[in-house]
């Protein structure tokens, strides 16, 4: 059988998780058994309703708390093996992260804001502004810089939320109902901009929600059980 060449050698992943389980105090279990595999640029929602544990698989892809048993590696790295500043600086170099509450700091402007994980990145301090700029007129509010979050309203907060999650170019972006505190008109406008915008930038996402709406923007929607995750739908 002849070697297998750069060509078809199949392409690390960049997010596999193989025979996760995990349990809550008590000894409840959440899932095991769980496997994704989530390729470069792949857009994958998880659904499932309060309490299943959306939320904590996405704190145990980010390295926040560790898996019962199972594997879980980014770009080829097993969490497993990296200590906690190893971990640290996985999350703000490859990682970023919208959350249902946005978490947009009320003393800093937007620009400020957004260049945050450029900042921690140690980046030159006009470069960073000026690629916050370029991400704030990417989700539609150029101009707004100089502006601070008491003036916007939830759905500006969370495009601010969008730009400073994918400022920093990551491999791999993580949200955790990204809509949630949305109206549901307001919510679809949202989930449109942020699919476009995740796309543009290239980065792996795994959203995780109760929505079935926004769920419908990923490429594919699986759902969270005791089992582990089931196919919901592809497109």
């Amino acid at each position: 059988m002849p070697a297998m060449n750069e060509r078809t050698k199949p392409e690390t992943p960049l997010l596999s998780l193989t025979a996760l389980k995990k349990s809550v105090p008590g000894g409840r279990v959440l899932f095991e058994g769980l496997d994704l595999r989530l390729d470069r640029g792949e857009f994958v929602a998880v659904k499932g309703e309060s309490g299943v544990g959306k939320s904590t698989l996405l704190n145990l892809v980010a390295g926040l708390d560790a898996p019962d048993s199972g594997h879980i590696a980014i770009d080829g790295v097993a969490l497993e093996g990296l200590d906690d500043d190893s971990r640290t600086k996985l999350r703000r170099d490859a990682i970023g992260f919208v959350f249902q509450a946005f978490h947009i700091l009320p003393h800093l402007t937007l620009n400020q804001n957004i260049a945050l994980p450029l900042v921690l990145q140690r980046a030159n301090g006009d470069e960073a502004i000026a690629r916050a700029r370029e991400m704030l007129a990417s989700v539609g509010m150029a101009g707004r810089g100089e502006d601070y979050p008491r003036a916007l309203s939830g759905g500006e907060l969370q495009r601010v939320a969008i730009a400073r999650a994918l400022v920093h170019r990551p491999s791999l972006l993580l949200a955790d109902e990204p809509t949630g505190n949305l109206d549901p008109e307001t919510a679809t406008r949202i989930l449109e901009l942020f699919a476009k915008a995740v796309r543009d930038a290239g980065a792996a996402t795994l959203l995780v929600t109760h929505s079935d709406v926004a769920a419908s923007v990923a490429d594919r929607a699986l759902t969270l059980t005791r089992g582990g995750l089931v196919n919901a739908y592809a497109r």
